[in-house]
């Protein structure tokens, strides 16, 4: 095996043309890790955020790495060596994974390469009748959704409120999804309804066939109307856009329900949750083996799908990305490597 690969490397902070498909070291499994052959790894949020330098983030949260760096967390691929003190993974299995984050959120966890070393703790089979680049679409936003509505799974800090998220029952309740068309949102849209939720799923007029097919029970559209003046008494929302005046979705939840933010970042409207009753909530999604485990046995029976919005070779990462920053995308976008 070559001490080279193929990789996606950033060299500076910027645009989408930072992006350098070029040659990099192979990493080799140290104990405790499996080396990935990367088949296909998804595009999220914090991959245009590093690739920025995270100038969205207040100047003492911004990351001063050392460059060079490959950025991505989500992968699909085949165990190509197994280090010491591992179990349970085999050379030839197929698996997925979001690595080690956010431990690596201001370096890149080095998704976007022929080859990545991940935690035997983090990495999870592929789900059966999955083929990798749904696979790799799914890892951060299946996660994500996974500890915000079904189990954080974990006693870490965290970084966004002062004491731990915790899920809550959804049988019976109705739940909106603000930004159901995305990659987080169209598989909250799924599993709240898998746990019994009626769900209320607000996009653009795009994505209404989608997401009635993938279970909704209303559909709004946010360019025709506003949400928070044609709905109220909801349970839950769980709002996966994030940005400005997000504490208007307070005016549609009932006394005693919950705001979940998946970006919680700018919301300004906690004294009035305090005074309508309503739990405002967030959590860090963190990587979670076991919990893709579980999660992924959703995607092998059917109940949960990944859509997937574009494909892009691991070479045209440029490219890829520029689409990503256009927004307006139908679940995730993703890069093979075959």
């Amino acid at each position: 095996m070559s001490e080279f690969m193929k990789a996606v490397q950033l060299h500076e902070f910027g645009g989408p043309a930072v992006l350098k498909y070029e040659d990099a070291p192979r990493p080799n499994a140290d104990a405790g890790e499996v080396l990935v052959r990367v088949h296909a790894a998804s595009i999220n949020p914090p991959d245009l955020y590093l690739r920025d330098g995270y100038r969205s983030l207040p100047p003492e949260w911004r990351p001063s790495p050392g460059f060079p760096l490959i950025p991505g967390t989500d992968i699909s691929g085949v165990v190509a060596a197994v280090g010491d003190q591992v179990s349970g993974f085999n050379i030839g299995d197929e698996v997925y994974a979001m690595v080690r984050f956010p431990q690596d959120l201001m370096k890149g966890s080095g998704a976007y390469a022929d080859y990545i070393c991940v935690p035997a703790n983090e990495l999870a089979l592929k789900p059966e009748g999955t083929d990798h680049v749904h696979a790799a679409g799914a890892p951060m936003s299946l996660l994500t959704v996974w500890q915000f509505l079904i189990a954080v799974s974990h006693e870490d800090p965290n970084p966004f409120q002062s004491f731990q998220h915790v899920p809550v029952a959804l049988k019976g309740t109705t739940v909106l999804v603000n930004g159901a068309g995305g990659g987080v949102g169209h598989l909250a849209v799924q599993i709240a309804r898998w746990k019994g939720a009626r769900v209320i799923a607000v996009a653009s007029g795009k994505h209404e066939a989608l997401l009635r097919d993938l279970g909704a029970d209303e559909f709004i559209d946010y360019t025709c109307v506003a949400a928070e003046s044609v709905v109220k008494d909801v349970d839950l929302v769980i709002d996966a856009v994030g940005g400005p005046h997000m504490e208007r979705f307070l005016k549609v939840i009932r006394q005693g329900g919950s705001l979940f933010l998946v970006n919680p970042l700018g919301f300004s409207g906690h004294d009035d949750a305090a005074s309508r009753g309503i739990t405002v909530s967030s959590t860090q999604v963190r990587s979670h083996g076991a919990q893709l485990a579980e999660a992924g046995r959703l995607l092998s029976n059917g109940t949960v799908r990944v859509v997937v919005d574009s494909i892009y070779s691991l070479s045209e990462a440029a490219s890829a990305h520029e689409r990503a920053s256009r927004g307006g995308t139908q679940g995730k976008i993703v890069l093979t490597n075959l």
